[in-house]
């Protein structure tokens, strides 16, 4: 199969190394830089004989390489400062995703389409109103990251292995985000009963505002490796048809009681994309945290529709 990359900044990248050490696929680099895509790919494959991968990854600065691509990820767009919102990111980023799923449309129309540029599930809407495609071949990459982040801050908490946790974040993917304890285990011990309420606010405040902190840190960019490799994990299952279940930003119909938005929520995802949505019983507190995150996403919507820019 054919995955391709829009975007060769380090976000791309990093999906495209992850890959590579994963040997999931053959990859297309892409970037409208002249030959930015092209070194970074140089880069990448002369590791392989080190780190033991022998993938093909090329890089191009034409859109057309892309073409008869199986799953396509789109890191494409402006990164967030010190100070800014993902929500900040929505004209710029805007107009930059229709311009790609313009592209995609055109030279890779049976792809499964994974979004990770900010702000996350705005764009992939418009990545599935542009490009047309059916709903379940759009997915924006966030709960498989926030989750991840809040497995690790778990992990630390408690002085035990990440790979010990499992954890679940639900909803769009910005400060309203949606982190789910009592859906959050520990080798299987649910973490309301390892640790007390007020540090698992606490960790629950910090993956909100986790790529805050990375950012404020960096100062000249975000996080990459962590987004790279949720990604990476994505394309792996639709690429091997994992089937598994991770949650994600898919397009709702009804369920959870959300209508025509993207929102993070459990799904099985497979060959096809979205193969199923997996609705949870929530307590009412979750599920007003939920729609009030979904919220925030239609008024952004509604304002970008409104003025126009797609």
């Amino acid at each position: 199969m054919k995955v391709s990359i829009i975007g060769s900044g380090n976000v791309g990248v990093a999906c495209a190394l992850y890959l590579a050490e994963k040997k999931v696929a053959n990859i297309t680099l892409i970037d409208i830089v002249d030959d930015w895509a092209k070194g970074k790919a140089m880069d990448i494959v002369q590791a392989s004989p080190i780190r033991r991968y022998d993938v093909y990854i090329n890089g191009y600065s034409e859109m057309s390489m892309i073409k008869d691509s199986d799953v396509i990820v789109v890191t494409a767009g402006k990164p967030r400062l010190p100070g800014m919102s993902r929500e900040d990111l929505v004209k710029d980023n805007v107009k930059i995703m229709k311009s790609v799923s313009e592209e995609i449309a055109k030279y890779a129309p049976n792809a499964v389409v994974i979004t990770v540029t900010n702000p996350l599930d705005i764009l992939a809407y418009v990545a599935l109103k542009v490009t047309g495609f059916a709903l379940k071949k759009v997915i924006g990459m966030a709960g498989v990251l926030d989750s991840s982040r809040f497995r690790y801050f778990i992990a630390d908490e408690l002085g035990v292995s990440p790979l010990n946790v499992t954890a679940l974040v639900l909803g769009g993917h910005g400060d309203l985000m949606v982190p789910l304890p009592r859906y959050s285990t520990v080798h299987g011990i649910p973490v309301t009963e390892l640790l007390p309420r007020a540090t698992i606010e606490k960790l629950v405040t910090r993956t909100r505002k986790a790529g805050g902190e990375i950012v404020a840190y960096l100062k000249t960019g975000s996080a990459y490796w962590s987004p790279g490799s949720s990604a990476a994990e994505m394309v792996e299952c639709v690429v091997r048809n994992r089937n598994r279940i991770l949650p994600c930003s898919a397009y709702l119909r009804g369920e959870y009681g959300i209508d025509g938005l993207f929102s993070g929520v459990p799904i099985k995802i497979g060959r096809g994309g979205v193969e199923e949505i997996i609705e949870l019983s929530l307590t009412t507190e979750e599920k007003d945290a939920l729609h009030l995150s979904a919220a925030k996403v239609r008024e952004a919507i509604e304002k970008i529709e409104s003025e126009k820019l797609i």
